[in-house]
């Protein structure tokens, strides 16, 4: 379920930003097509990091890559933004990523994903214009 919401998100915010082709001009359209294509690609991380977590008895590493992931695509986002709203999602979602980290790192095989998913869905909305 939370795969097909990522994928209808990250449709509607790739449809959004070719609709705004036509009436924004070229800077503005470049951040948003970066905005977008950040929030597509980290609701990807946080659906890899979901199912490394199914999956953590198996495959420990998968889920600190998922992790890393999503702290590299932070990075890149929080370095282009001075909207006020996605620096605060941006920050909860780092946040997130933290806890879920330093869970895992205590050796908890099931941490809580929540404020994760929640915070990337955040920057999906913020990500639509």
């Amino acid at each position: 379920m939370q795969s097909y919401v990522r994928r209808r998100t990250a449709l509607a915010i790739a449809a959004t930003a070719l609709a705004l082709a036509t009436t924004v001009g070229c800077g503005a359209l470049d951040k948003v097509m970066d905005c977008a294509n950040t929030a597509t690609t980290i609701a990807a991380s946080v659906d890899k990091l979901t199912q490394a977590i199914g999956s953590a008895a198996d495959n420990p590493l998968q889920s600190k890559q998922a992790l890393d992931d999503i702290d590299r695509e932070l990075k890149s986002l929080g370095d282009k933004t001075d909207n006020a709203d996605l620096s605060k999602a941006v920050k909860d979602l780092t946040a997130g990523v933290s806890n879920v980290r330093k869970a895992i790192d205590s050796g908890d095989t099931s941490p809580d994903l929540k404020p994760v998913t929640d915070a990337a869905g955040e920057i999906g909305k913020v990500c639509t214009p």
